[in-house]
């Protein structure tokens, strides 16, 4: 009795796992292998502050998308059809390589690297809804922030498009009545995924035996590592990752006022082209009622609406990820901003 038990939950087990390889389970977390983040962080960092983009490669299984291997593009301007597709040839290449030495080849998403967080671009919104497309929503973007990986912490944040921005995509237009259709908002654009990173257990022993802190010595000067004293930590000038995200911050603010003024300028012209077609439409009418009175037929309206041609809407999404490169340059501004306004107010007080 016991033993059918067990093969009806191994047979649950196999039926469970090839339904994850199908796909059919939803993406719920992003599992990096310590040797993809090690290969994201060299490529970005050697052609810093360039930005670079790579082809992730692994399987989702139980809503885990677990990445495993990686490779980068080869550098190519988008103009060039010529080097377009010379690295379609080198991807198709790489990947025939790596089946052939029986390596992970399933592709699973791309990364890409920035500089002080602005990556919700045309660019990036149009290669991962390809990728959604063709893998079935089963693929992410891995975004690494070089700049912001040298205070200490290594920046590493999976996307996806939500479905709502993949319907609106579809349709082909963002217009304010497809906004409102979709429930389409600055942030639920992109949906974020939470990161872990495994490693293997040769090397978790590896950084275990590193973690060993050798004794502190008694002059501070002969200190080295990670106990140093480290007096940058006193300087009261403001950070410059926060200067430069300020200026940032003021570039899209102004982009951002600007796309709101062409809005206002559409809004104007459409109110007053409706004005000038209900004016004709109304005088149509009276002309109308003045020749069924004097026993004529009266004139069609259609030729009025013909002469009269609304400005259309101009479509949104500019508009959409200016707000949200916005809130994520505030985002960034609030989280590095306390330490350093935290030293000014304590300076300030011990001068008084």
């Amino acid at each position: 009795m016991a033993q059918a038990n067990l093969q009806d939950l191994l047979s649950k087990v196999n039926v469970t796992a090839a339904l994850d390889i199908e796909g059919n389970v939803p993406l719920q977390s992003v599992q990096l292998d310590g040797l993809v983040v090690l290969k994201i962080i060299k490529h970005c960092r050697e052609f810093f502050p360039n930005s670079v983009t790579g082809q992730l490669l692994g399987l989702d299984m139980a809503g885990v998308l677990e990445i495993t291997n990686c490779f980068p593009f080869p550098g190519s301007k988008p103009d060039d059809e010529n080097e377009q597709l010379d690295g379609a040839h080198y991807q198709a290449e790489m990947m025939r390589c790596l089946r052939d030495i029986n390596v992970d080849h399933n592709t699973v998403g791309w990364y890409q690297s920035t500089y002080l967080g602005p990556f919700v671009t045309h660019k990036l919104i149009e290669t991962q809804y390809n990728y959604q497309q063709t893998l079935n929503n089963q693929s992410v973007v891995i975004v690494h922030d070089v700049s912001r990986s040298t205070h200490g912490n290594i920046s590493l944040r999976a996307f996806r498009l939500t479905q709502a921005f993949m319907e609106a995509q579809k349709e082909g237009k963002f217009s304010s009545e497809s906004l409102i259709k979709n429930k389409l908002t600055f942030s639920n654009i992109l949906e974020e995924l939470p990161i872990t990173i495994k490693n293997s257990h040769l090397v978790t022993a590896l950084l275990y035996s590193l973690d060993e802190v050798p004794p502190v010595p008694k002059n501070l000067d002969a200190i080295e590592g990670p106990l140093r004293p480290n007096f940058d930590t006193l300087e009261l000038s403001l950070d410059p990752y926060i200067e430069k995200n300020l200026e940032f911050l003021l570039e899209a603010v102004d982009e951002n006022s600007q796309e709101q003024s062409n809005f206002a300028f559409w809004q104007r012209s459409l109110a007053r082209e409706q004005a000038r077609l209900q004016g004709a439409l109304q005088r149509r009418k009276q002309e109308n009622i003045q020749r069924q009175a004097a026993g004529q037929d009266p004139l069609p309206e259609d030729d009025i609406i013909r002469q009269f041609k609304l400005p259309p809407e101009p479509p949104r999404l500019d508009s959409l990820l200016i707000t949200s490169q916005i809130n994520s340059y505030c985002k960034q501004l609030n989280q590095y901003a306390g330490p350093t306004l935290g030293k000014l107010f304590v300076v300030n007080e011990l001068q008084k």
